[in-house]
């Protein structure tokens, strides 16, 4: 696959020359057009016009001078099927190895002042994209540059590899095309579709929701649902639904043990962990018998009857686990609207999140790492017990999961008071501990997380006088010596991980 002929023709011509001169060292002959043939050979590089290559003059002011049969054929017979090659040799075209196209700036010139509804038409780059798709198409043979950053890694390897490229990086460098391609056609359709209300996803649509968060709303679900999920029962999913069931197989993947969880508006309101699925739910749901109303509950073993007839008792929205017994599913599909939905496979959380905010995305990597308090540093004078390091884990594992300002007091296998989504931290710590005195449970010996740092004292002080004697928080505030103090006049253990876990 060594590189032989190359085409160069590029609006952004960072990196052009030094890339043309690396070819040329290899004896890559250079194909190219208009302002970059004339910027080659101002470097004194040799440079073919395409015109000369195609037999062809550019015409229409430069609309038309790389669709042809000679280069795009040149691009996209395969290498490796005789009939392709005859068919290739017959019409004479000759393959083309290497693409290095960037396209016209058709963003940059619509985001101009002023600019006419004409400037923005002869801004989309049509023989561009057609050379890009056209070269990563066929990745198995042709080396395909939109981004100057990779030029010196396509160069590198030619170096490496006697003027060839690896297949890994062919193919590494077309996914870089199809996204740049969609993204620039996306562009295009924004502009000239205005605010007609229409929205367009690389994801296909999967459902059309009966509205979104609220009745006003109009909603829609893109994707692929059914991957993840099959639904066993019940009536529609709904877009809460959705957010809340994303947030349940999210949580329940940091548990091993069986585990089940209760959630409401995305927020654990009750986790407990057993040796059985009937032992671990009436954990979770002590923790909080008023919130579970309407919410999501979930386990990570295969729902039995036992669970099932305990779950029957109260109003659920969703039921979701890997599996449900026969028995299981007589008792709960007489609750006509519960929607009873079989998690295929271990909870695998997207590697991304993407929100919309004014003027766009945001997009970070998911908080996969939850990371474990025994790999913390412990910054009191007293370590804690081995109880008291299972609940630590047991409330960092939900802490994580829970909206900021986010408080957990936990034992080794179940929480006991939960504070979500306050301004302010010790307000948490307050709402926690009054969720566990209507739940009539004991924070004596309670462990307490926080899913950030502590950023006075005053919450610390607040779980200590509640009963708990060991915190876990990230750590980090300008006030932690402070704060490390109150937790050692109390005899409280404190260990800091290093990791903070907001959710907003």
């Amino acid at each position: 696959m060594k590189i032989r002929r190359a085409l160069l023709s590029v609006s952004d011509k960072t990196g052009l020359v030094e890339l043309a001169r690396g070819l040329a060292a290899h004896g890559v002959e250079l194909l190219s057009t208009g302002g970059t043939a004339a910027a080659l050979r101002e470097a004194g590089l040799a440079v073919k016009d395409v015109a000369e290559h195609t037999g062809f003059p550019e015409m229409l002011d430069g609309r038309v001078k790389t669709l042809h049969p000679l280069v795009h054929g040149g691009l996209l017979f395969r290498r490796d099927l005789p009939e392709h090659v005859r068919q290739a040799g017959a019409h004479g075209i000759a393959p083309i190895d290497l693409v290095a196209v960037n396209l016209y700036p058709f963003e940059q010139s619509v985001a101009r002042p002023g600019v006419t509804r004409e400037e923005a038409i002869e801004n989309i780059d049509i023989g561009g994209p057609s050379m890009l798709r056209s070269a990563a198409k066929n990745h198995a043979a042709v080396t395909v540059a939109c981004d100057p950053a990779d030029y010196a890694d396509v160069l590198r390897e030619m170096d490496a590899n006697g003027g060839a490229t690896t297949p890994a990086t062919r193919e590494r460098l077309a996914r870089k095309v199809f996204a740049l391609t969609s993204r620039y056609d996306r562009a295009i359709a924004a502009y000239l579709g205005g605010s007609d209300g229409s929205f367009e996803c690389a994801e296909s649509l999967a459902m059309t929701l009966r509205y979104g968060e609220n009745p006003h709303q109009k909603g829609e679900l893109y994707g692929d649902l059914s991957a993840h999920l099959e639904q066993l029962h019940g009536k529609e999913l709904s877009y809460n639904n959705l957010l809340d069931i994303t947030a349940a197989v999210d949580l329940i993947g940091e548990f091993d043990e069986p585990t089940v969880a209760i959630l409401k508006h995305t927020n654990p309101c009750g986790v407990g962990s057993d040796a059985t699925l009937i032992g671990a739910w009436d954990k979770a749901f002590a923790t909080d018998r008023q919130a579970p109303f309407g919410g999501i509950i979930i386990c990570n073993r295969p729902l039995d009857q036992p669970l099932a007839a305990a779950i029957a008792e109260i109003f659920s929205e969703v039921i979701i686990a890997p599996d449900f017994s026969a028995a299981s599913l007589e008792i709960l599909r007489k609750k006509k609207n519960l929607r009873l939905m079989r998690l295929k496979g271990r909870p695998r959380p997207a590697s991304r999140d993407v929100r919309s905010v004014l003027g766009g995305l945001l997009v970070q990597d998911h908080d996969a790492d939850c990371g474990h308090v025994s790999d913390g540093k412990c910054v009191t004078k007293r370590t804690p017990a081995p109880d008291e390091i299972r609940a630590l884990e047991f409330g960092w594992k939900v802490v994580k999961h829970v909206k900021s300002n986010a408080i957990v007091f936990a034992g080794p296998d179940r929480t006991l008071g939960i504070g979500a989504g306050q301004m302010s931290r010790v307000d948490s710590v307050r709402i926690a501990v009054w969720k566990a005195g209507e739940a009539g449970l004991s924070l004596a010996g309670s462990a307490v997380a926080s899913d950030a740092f502590f950023p006075f004292p005053d919450g610390l002080v607040a779980a200590a006088e509640a009963g708990a004697t060991a915190a876990v928080q990230p750590g980090g505030s300008v006030r932690d010596a402070d704060v490390i103090a109150a937790a050692d006049e109390r005899g409280m253990a404190m260990v800091f991980t290093g990791k903070r876990h907001f959710r907003h």
